[in-house]
């Protein structure tokens, strides 16, 4: 197994076979339980019907019957059915079936590619996308999304900061193609 973070040059693969690669040690496949608990800082799950958090406030969280739910408890139902795993280090574990079937990079693991200083040199590194989607605001082009159904990843090119804001693999929605 590779570990991605050891090897953040094959994230801009645009073929790259998940089930050779792992992140943090945890490969697609491995059962969601196995991410380190002492890592994880947020969860989302379908427990949660409501939710309260942001910059400089403490996450909470609400069942459908109104009862504040711990982070334990989403934690628990999401790594035994569906959901997301936040960890401390700007990785993200997306969880089916109490099954990791994808993960994100973000932050400053990202900052292997700082080198790249507009969206044509990221096209050169990372290669032509089999789709691309703009997303705009208000008229202005805030960010390219990637997809490499080849490697089944989502790359977000912010085209304000001229950076690579994010990557994800596997089951994400429009990794695999239309």
């Amino acid at each position: 197994m590779i570990e991605i973070l050891d090897n953040l040059d094959l994230l801009s693969r645009p073929h790259l076979d998940l089930t050779t690669v792992a992140m943090n040690g945890i490969a697609v496949g491995a059962p969601a339980t196995s991410v380190p608990r002492g890592s994880i800082v947020e969860a989302k799950s379908s427990i949660v019907t409501r939710y309260r958090g942001g910059t400089n406030i403490d996450s909470e969280y609400y069942a459908a019957d109104g009862r504040r739910l711990t982070l334990d408890e989403v934690v628990d139902h999401a790594a035994l059915s569906d959901g997301f795993l936040y960890c401390t280090d700007k990785l993200t574990y997306k969880v089916q079936g109490g099954t990791v079937v994808g993960f994100a990079v973000y932050g400053p693991h990202l900052s292997h590619f700082a080198h790249l200083a507009s969206y044509q040199e990221f096209l050169t590194a990372f290669g032509t996308p089999d789709r691309v989607h703009e997303n705009e605001a208000y008229g202005d082009l805030m960010a390219y999304d990637a997809y490499y159904w080849g490697a089944k990843k989502h790359v977000k090119w912010d085209a304000w900061d001229n950076r690579v804001s994010l990557i994800n693999f596997g089951g994400f929605e429009g990794n695999s193609g239309p």
